[in-house]
């Protein structure tokens, strides 16, 4: 479906037929929302599309007597600790006025502000344990930071009251893409615009603005006010200045696109080509070139072929191959793993000076800006002492190397190691620049230390046999097991018994061999 034939769905009305669609919505949400004792979860973002829809529903909702606003409304924000600075900083000031505005009113609306566990953050995620910068076949970031703090809350709700009602700004003219799959959900709605989630049983999916284009968005914003007090032409402003043009007009034409295109999410995400909207932003008001450092950063974790920084296994220490085309050739390699431990303390020494040279040239309203928090720096260094061995505990020593200042661990007992950098030193001399020999030694180790204190020490054979079959071999001897391996299975399946001699033959003499690698007619 092309733009044109999209829009042609939706077609623009006038002023007059957009407030009478206002007063039917009004009557709509009052009547559901006094139906039934299903509480509502309204999904806001500080974004147009959910701004429309709560002041929507807060509009609604007010005009009922006191005695009728029975029923919990939560408006629920996802904050994905890397969200544009100024969009995190307006949503939470919205948040603030309209939990006051509420109080004011005695509007049931109750705010809530969720953020991923700190196990799940980016930082987490990309510095602890080394996740590659998000990609399309690789997106692992989205779950982690959008949905599932979302989904607990809706879970927990349901829990509670059995079922709920989830309020969404989604339109069908965003994208072909975003109507298609609102129009496969419309094939088992209770009403209109109230479909069953497909994700979460026990809750319905409200999209009051569904038919809506953006200059409609647009209009309603500007001219209804908004009820708990943030203003939307701030909002109108800050849409415009994160478009390259700086242009937001309200009624166009189908070819002119609204300002409403543009899109604020994560300064880090590399699912898109560039984040248009910070770049815009500094382009169009001079005052916002503190913000650069992020754009720079972000351009760093976009490394198209960024193999040279990545481990040659897997993240539980296995080599896993495969099939890749070059120049017309098929070539079986391995596929690349996490960052290694020399790109994961760089990038978390790049997000610290970021974040030092933002407090320093921001506005005194932005100068506590925090793009890694203490927690996520805490959870960062407990992976990277506990699970990944590397005992040599470099990040207090980053941390105070950038900032100037000790690190302090909010973690209990963090401090209390019985190895560290120095032991470190001394086993790197041990080791002569062997870094497998001394990934080996450093597992050991520390999973002895690990086992130290336990009253009972099952397990630790196990685990210090893991340690030989991911750190045991070089690189290319563990590569060449992985060929090994592979071409037996292939082997075997096919009943090439002949096939499966040699292999074995050729790993008996040459441990790890391929049998491209070994003359078998000897």
């Amino acid at each position: 479906m092309t733009q044109s034939q999209q829009m042609s769905l939706f077609p623009p009305r006038n002023v007059s037929e957009l407030v009478e669609d206002i007063q039917k919505l009004s009557k709509e949400i009052q009547e559901l929302y006094s139906s039934d004792e299903i509480p509502w979860i309204i999904g806001y973002s500080g974004g147009k599309d959910s701004t429309a829809t709560l002041q929507l529903v807060w509009n609604a909702i007010a005009t009922l007597p006191p005695e009728k606003r029975t029923k919990t409304i939560y408006v629920i924000t996802t904050d994905t600790l890397v969200e544009n600075p100024y969009v995190s900083a307006w949503v939470r000031k919205s948040l603030k006025r309209m939990k006051v505005a509420a109080k004011e009113q005695g509007m049931p609306i109750e705010p809530h502000l969720l953020q991923p566990e700190v196990k799940q953050t980016y930082w987490v995620g990309l510095i602890g344990k080394g996740y590659p910068a998000p990609r399309q076949k690789f997106r692992w970031c989205t779950y982690r930071l959008k949905i599932d703090p979302s989904n607990r809350f809706i879970r927990d709700v349901v829990r509670t009251c059995g079922e709920t009602i989830l309020v969404l700004g989604t339109r069908k003219p965003e994208s072909s893409h975003r109507a298609a799959i609102m129009i496969k959900r419309e094939a088992g709605r209770l009403r209109d615009r109230l479909s069953p989630n497909p994700s979460l049983p026990n809750s319905l999916i409200y999209s009051p603005i569904e038919d809506w284009r953006n200059d409609e968005v647009w209009l309603y914003l500007m001219q209804w006010q908004n009820p708990w007090g943030h203003s939307n032409k701030d909002l109108f402003a800050m849409y415009r200045e994160s478009t390259a043009d700086n242009e937001c007009p309200l009624v166009v034409d189908t070819s002119t696109p609204s300002c409403g295109s543009s899109r604020f999410g994560c300064w880090v995400c590399t699912l898109v080509d560039s984040d248009k909207s910070l770049t815009a932003m500094i382009q169009n008001d001079e005052e916002k070139e503190w913000l650069q450092p992020l754009v720079d950063l972000r351009l760093e974790l976009d490394v198209e072929n960024d193999r040279d920084k990545r481990d040659f296994r897997r993240i539980w220490g296995e080599v896993q191959l495969f099939e890749r085309n070059l120049d017309g050739k098929i070539s079986v390699e391995p596929i690349p793993g996490p960052y290694t431990k020399y790109w994961r303390e760089y990038l978390l020494k790049r997000v610290l000076e970021a974040q030092t040279q933002i407090r320093q040239t921001a506005p005194p309203e932005m100068g506590d800006i925090t793009l890694i928090t203490l927690e996520e720096l805490s959870e960062i260094r407990r992976i990277w002492l506990e699970e990944k061995h590397e005992f040599d505990d470099s990040l207090p020593r980053i941390y105070k190397q950038v900032t100037g200042e000790k690190f302090k661990d909010p973690r209990p007992g963090a401090d209390r190691t019985l190895l560290g950098s120095d032991e470190w030193i001394v086993l790197e001399e041990i080791c002569d620049d062997d870094a497998m020999h001394l990934e080996l030694m450093a597992k050991l180790l520390d999973t002895e230390r690990q086992y130290r204190n336990k009253a009972r020490r099952t397990g630790i054979y196990d685990a210090l046999e893991q340690c030989f079959e991911t750190s045991s071999r070089s690189k290319e001897e563990a590569i060449a097991n992985a060929h090994y391996k592979r071409d037996l299975k292939n082997a075997a399946e096919q009943g090439n018994v002949d096939k499966v001699k040699q292999l074995n033959w050729a790993n008996l003499k040459f441990p790890g061999a391929s049998l491209e690698d070994e003359d078998t007619d000897d």
